[in-house]
């Protein structure tokens, strides 16, 4: 009987320059993902004051402290008496500490800001996490649910299943997701768009009033971009401002004053 010969692989050597360059490849794409996932998982440090004066200066009296409450959160008092509590979502990767110049300003007017940190800086990890927040300081006080861009999406899926215990709902640069629908409640709803947003299309934020209530009042930005609604420097595929950050600021919180101010008392 003929016996057959085991068959040898013929395996590809590859030579010696292009090996060193395969691994030169290698080793920067795997850098580059592991700086992906570490700037995801390992979030700046939470650090109050630092950039939190409003475009037109402060209040007195006005304090900024970090506290835990079912999580951390920046709580912004002002001097006197609280009558309005302003809950604020972040926006996606988003740190705290970049809406603290609007909490420092509002106090002026008697709101008390409370800003919650979402584990990884991402809202939708807990959308209802205004819940203890609203229990420990809302008591009498007119509340007003906020968020930027994904927490503003987040705040309207909140909104959806808790209109009782909201005054108002702020929406900055964001609208609900597409099953998120508040149209048939009468919560009073102010939506701030940028004028040259390019991360919340101007199309989608203006689409995203169909679910909201028929009252809802969309506001334009003129000349802001979506990373202005927060102090947290550029954005990639934002578009180019043609007003100062400071104007837009002072735009945005005249706006947001206002509706707070229209609002009913409770």
């Amino acid at each position: 009987m003929t016996r057959l010969r085991p068959r040898h692989r013929t395996r590809l050597v590859l030579p010696p320059r292009v090996r060193f360059w395969a691994g030169v490849l290698l080793a920067l794409v795997t850098g580059y993902l592991i700086a992906l996932a570490q700037s995801a998982v390992v979030r700046p440090p939470l650090v109050v004051g630092q950039d939190g004066v409003p475009p037109a200066g402060g209040a007195v009296g006005v304090t900024s402290t970090l506290e835990n409450q079912g999580g951390v959160f920046i709580n912004i008092r002002p001097a006197g008496e609280a009558r309005t509590l302003l809950v604020y979502y972040p926006g996606g990767l988003v740190r705290p500490q970049a809406y603290e110049w609007l909490g420092r300003a509002l106090a002026a007017d008697g709101v008390q800001t409370v800003i919650p940190a979402f584990p990884l800086d991402l809202a939708v990890t807990g959308i209802n996490r205004a819940d203890v927040l609203i229990r420990k300081f809302g008591g009498d006080k007119t509340v007003v649910l906020a968020g930027h861009s994904l927490g503003g999406a987040m705040a309207a899926q909140y909104a959806k299943s808790h209109t009782e215990q909201l005054a108002g709902l702020v929406l900055m640069g964001a609208y609900p997701a597409g099953n998120v629908s508040l149209r048939d409640t009468r919560l009073p709803v102010l939506s701030l768009l940028a004028e040259l947003d390019g991360v919340a299309a101007p199309a989608d934020v203006r689409g995203g009033l169909s679910r909201l209530p028929a009252s809802a009042r969309l506001t334009v930005i003129p000349g802001a971009v979506h990373s202005f609604f927060g102090r947290y420097g550029p954005q990639k595929n934002d578009g180019l401002p043609t007003v100062t950050r400071a104007v837009a600021e002072a735009a945005v919180l005249k706006e947001i004053r206002a509706f707070i101010r229209d609002l009913p008392a409770t």
